[in-house]
C-alpha cells in the first residue's frame, strides 16, 4: 500500500539492515515538520519504574501491563522533549481527559499497543497539536469496519482490512491532535480521511495532514498547524 508521500522507510533489496521502527518514525517526523520529533521503544519489564509519583497516581489501580506501557511511552517522550530543549525533570501526568499534560511551550501525544510505545512532541510555536497512534499491522475485525469507516472511506478501503486498521489508526491520531485544542470528542464518523491525499477533515472544522508507516507496525502522525 502506498499513498502519495506518506510512507517512509521501504525495505532495501540490497541486503542492508533495514532501519528500525524508531528510526523510521524519527525520519517520518522530521520529514513531516522540521520542529516535530517522534520515536518509539519496545515495552520492557521495568519501564513502569520510570513513572514519577504524579504520573503513577492515576494508574495505581491499573494492571502491570498498563503501567509498563505508560512508563515506556513517557521514557520516549521525555527523551524527545530533551532534544527540543525542555528543562530536565519534566513530568507528564494525566489530565482529566486521560491525555498527558505537556510542559508549557510544548505539544505532544503518546500511544502504545501490546508491544511498542510511541510518542511525538513539538514546540507549541511550531504546531497547534500533534497526534500519534500505533497498531499491529493486522486486519481490522470485519465487524468493526462500518463502525469506523464512512461510506466514502469504505469505497477507498475496498475490502482491505489491514488498510481499514490503518484508517482507524489515522483517526485516533487526528482525535489526539485536535482534542486538546477544542475539547471536542470526535467519533470515528466525525473524521473523514482521504487515503489518497492523506488529509483528514473533522466535523469540528479542522483539516490535518496525516503521515503513516505501514510496517512493521501501523503508525499514524496527525499534525494540526497554526
Amino acid at each position: 500500500m502506498r499513498r502519495g508521500h506518506c510512507v517512509v522507510g521501504d525495505d532495501n533489496a540490497s541486503g542492508a539492515i533495514p532501519p528500525s521502527l524508531s528510526e523510521r518514525l524519527d525520519a517520518l517526523a522530521r520529514a513531516a515538520h522540521p520542529g516535530l520529533r517522534a520515536g518509539c521503544r519496545r515495552i520492557a519489564t521495568g519501564d513502569e519504574l520510570a513513572l514519577t509519583s504524579a504520573e503513577l497516581r492515576p494508574l495505581e489501580r491499573s494492571i502491570d501491563s498498563v503501567r509498563r506501557a505508560s512508563g515506556a511511552a513517557r521514557i520516549v517522550a521525555k527523551a524527545l522533549l530533551k532534544q527540543l530543549g525542555a528543562a530536565p525533570g519534566v513530568e507528564l501526568p494525566r489530565s482529566a481527559s486521560r491525555a498527558p499534560v505537556w510542559p508549557p511551550g510544548f505539544v505532544g501525544s503518546l500511544a502504545h499497543d501490546d508491544e511498542y510505545a510511541a510518542a511525538a512532541v513539538a514546540s507549541s510555536v511550531s504546531l497547534r497539536g500533534v497526534g500519534i497512534d500505533i497498531e499491529p499491522a493486522l486486519p481490522l475485525p470485519e465487524e468493526l469496519l462500518e463502525m469506523i469507516a464512512t461510506e466514502s472511506e469504505l469505497k477507498q478501503i475496498n475490502g482491505d482490512l489491514v488498510l481499514a486498521r490503518l484508517l482507524f489508526c489515522m483517526k485516533e491520531a487526528v482525535y489526539k491532535a485536535t482534542h486538546p485544542t477544542d475539547g471536542v470528542f470526535l467519533g470515528h464518523h466525525d473524521v473523514e480521511v482521504s487515503l489518497e491525499s492523506s488529509v483528514a477533515l473533522t466535523i469540528s472544522g479542522h483539516s490535518l495532514r496525516v503521515y503513516t508507516i505501514e510496517r512493521p507496525r501501523l503508525v499514524a502522525l496527525a499534525l494540526l498547524t497554526p
